[in-house]
């Protein structure tokens, strides 16, 4: 597991994104399935920018697991940060057939990990907000 500590700033989302490609490059998943990933990472770690500390800054720290060996199967990402408990799970669904003019402002990013990737958890555990998500690595195709 590779472990990255860094401020919860939008400046440091480059380092976020470097540390992520480190951890893909070790797989042979197709373009489509690392696109899904890094969408989600950004989403997440530009959540904990603008709301857990807000108006402040406090540290984020994100791991990464590759998971069966070798030939990587499987990719969990975990985000902890000290800020505001907040439990991004249990926000309501947004209603993505309303007309947009009938819509409620954000939610969407939530709404776009929880189906993107194939598993995601949350939990307060230690002072820390605690969030891991997990998507399955298919084959490269071509």
């Amino acid at each position: 597991m590779k472990e990255l500590k860094v401020e919860a700033t939008i400046e440091n989302l480059a380092k976020v994104f470097t540390f992520l490609q480190e951890s893909l490059e070790k797989c042979e998943c197709a373009p489509k399935t690392k696109r899904q990933i890094k969408l989600c990472v950004e989403e997440v770690f530009m959540n904990i920018t603008h709301y857990a500390y807000n108006p402040e800054t406090g540290p984020a720290q994100i791991s990464v697991d590759m998971v069966g060996g070798s030939e990587p199967t499987r990719i969990v990402i975990s985000f902890a940060d000290e800020g505001r408990p907040y439990d991004p799970l249990k926000t309501q669904e947004p209603d993505i057939d309303a007309d947009l003019d009938d819509r409620k402002i954000g939610g969407l990013g939530v709404y776009l990990v929880k189906t993107t990737m194939d598993n995601v958890e949350y939990e307060h555990k230690d002072g820390k907000n605690i969030l891991t998500i997990e998507k399955d690595l298919d084959q490269k195709v071509g």
